[in-house]
């Protein structure tokens, strides 16, 4: 599956139980993660999505950690069953399909 398909999913999903998901740009900062997920409650997380089998380049490597230390929730997301449990784990008073 493509990654555009995976990020639709994601954005689909969030909308649906009332959070937010921002395409996430920060000029002059390149490897920053790919979303903003703020949710009903909140609660902020950064979200770097990927296929399958794609691989964290070394600069987005290096952004997580700085963003990490200073205490953000980062996550990367390898595919659409990892957005499924991320989704699952964020809304888990919502009913989501499996």
């Amino acid at each position: 599956m493509k990654e555009s398909s995976i990020e639709a999913h994601l954005v689909r999903e969030v909308k649906r139980h009332g959070g937010l998901c921002y395409k996430f740009v920060s000029p002059g900062n390149p490897g920053v993660p790919d979303r903003l997920v703020i949710l009903p409650d909140g609660r902020t997380i950064f979200v770097e999505l990927k296929t399958e089998v794609g691989r964290l380049a070394k600069l987005q490597r290096w952004q997580r950690s700085e963003m990490e230390k200073r205490g953000a929730d980062v996550r990367v997301l390898y595919g659409l069953d990892a957005v499924k449990e991320f989704l699952r784990e964020v809304f888990s008073d919502a009913v989501l399909p499996a």
